[in-house]
């Protein structure tokens, strides 16, 4: 079947953008079950991502060490437990955190499509549908390999990966690929180097939840839709880290400023 390369033509297609009849549960409500006293701010970076790709309402289940300072940084997101069209589990936690871990296990057995990241990686394979978002690190403990060997073949363990969960599974790297249970094979390479920060997965969590929460009914229908709205977040989190960089190092906070302006191009292609 062969890697189809994602640009921005491709991910302009996969953007829902509201209509004159939506409100904001029609829109998509997205929840986070992330974060950890540990590392709070993962779950602060995901709420980021999430909001400002465009979502009816943000709901969010973590530690009082996320949920006070949350309350401050965005106010319009939504404390506690309610529907949600798609879930983000696992940013900033530990599969030893046990708290966290069943806050993301509980997430998890309601079947929603759900992105799943860092800790939360531990509890797949599970039903439903799943993307699963790990690092070339987080592969290779996967599969009792080298950083090295998947950093060296990461199509081939993203496919791997994509058959023992039966999930589509992004590897991030400075080109992400993207391949699900059906032999669909995607790469992005429109990352730059000074993308490879700190908490730049966790922003990028929110993006592919706040994407896939507004798509539900396309994901129903044919999960394999998955995997070309996982590449579509990949584009839009790589393009809006290049105009935050400009060519030298950047903030988060400046990225996330830019995903509504990488949209907005998109949708005026």
């Amino acid at each position: 079947m062969g890697v189809e390369i994602f640009d921005e033509s491709e991910a302009a297609l996969e953007y829902r953008a509201p209509t004159v009849h939506d409100h904001k549960y029609s829109r998509g409500v997205v929840g986070l079950a992330t974060g950890s006293p540990t590392y709070p701010g993962a779950a602060l970076l995901g709420v980021d991502g999430a909001l400002a790709t465009g979502i009816g309402m943000v709901r969010y289940v973590g530690p009082d060490e996320a949920t006070r300072p949350l309350l401050v940084r965005r106010p319009e997101a939504v404390l506690g437990a309610g529907p949600v069209s798609a879930w983000v589990i696992g940013s900033g936690m530990s599969d030893t955190d046990t708290e966290s871990m069943n806050r993301a296990r509980r997430a998890l057995d309601e079947g929603k499509p759900t992105v799943v990241d860092a800790g939360a990686l531990s509890l797949l394979p599970h039903a439903g549908p799943i993307v699963a978002t790990p690092h070339a690190g987080e592969m290779a403990k996967v599969f009792g390999v080298s950083r090295e060997a998947v950093e060296g073949a990461p199509a081939e363990y993203a496919l791997l990966a994509a058959s023992q969960w039966n999930a589509t599974v992004l590897i991030k790297g400075s080109t992400t690929h993207i391949a699900n249970q059906f032999g669909d094979e995607f790469s992005v390479s429109l990352a730059t180097p000074w993308l490879a920060i700190a908490g730049a997965g966790d922003v990028l969590g929110g993006v592919i939840g706040s994407m896939i929460a507004t798509r539900t009914a396309d994901i129903v229908y044919d999960q394999r839709v998955l995997a070309r709205i996982s590449a579509a977040a990949v584009v839009i989190h790589s393009l809006a880290a290049q105009a935050a960089s400009a060519g030298g190092p950047f903030l988060l906070d400046q990225l996330v400023t830019q995903i509504p302006v990488v949209i907005r191009n998109l949708l005026a292609r």
